[in-house]
């Protein structure tokens, strides 16, 4: 909405409305994904408790790797949205500044939020450390658009 409104304001507001609908696209599609990515993992604890004759423990594994890349991609979409979103607050309409200022520091806490998520199971299935390292490069770059604020 505030780069709609920002295109007098904005030379490139054409491009940020594009980005901004594809960053708005991609978010609904992963909150989707990520429930039902979570499902596998419990079916995957579920199976392995049964002991049903699967590799519970590597499909186990497989699910929760899974389950850290969904919160990876929303955490790097997160830091692109606070990026997007601290430009508009700064240079945006100043008419819908507060919208974009409150749109990034949501991006913010949602990618925090989303690389914690990261962690936790990178940590579980005993993942590769590059996918927290990632998680928290986007951490750093959603902090960095929140701190052009002050």
């Amino acid at each position: 909405m505030a780069a709609h409104y920002s295109a007098v304001e904005m030379h490139d507001a054409d491009a940020l409305i594009g980005d901004a609908e594809r960053l708005r696209a991609r978010a609904a599609h992963l909150a989707d994904l990520d429930a039902d990515v979570y499902r596998t993992v419990i079916e995957a604890h579920a199976a392995a408790r049964d002991g049903d004759g699967r590799d519970g423990g590597g499909q186990v594994r497989a699910a929760l790797l899974r389950a850290a890349e969904v919160p990876l991609e929303v955490a790097e979409l997160g830091g692109e949205t606070a990026r997007l979103a601290g430009r508009l607050a700064v240079e945006g309409k100043r008419d819908v500044r507060g919208d974009a200022v409150t749109a990034l520091l949501l991006a913010e806490a949602a990618t925090r939020s989303a690389a914690h998520l990261v962690a936790v199971n990178v940590e579980a299935c005993s993942g590769p450390i590059t996918l927290v390292r990632r998680a928290a490069d986007s951490v750093a770059i959603a902090s960095e658009a929140a701190g052009g604020l002050d």
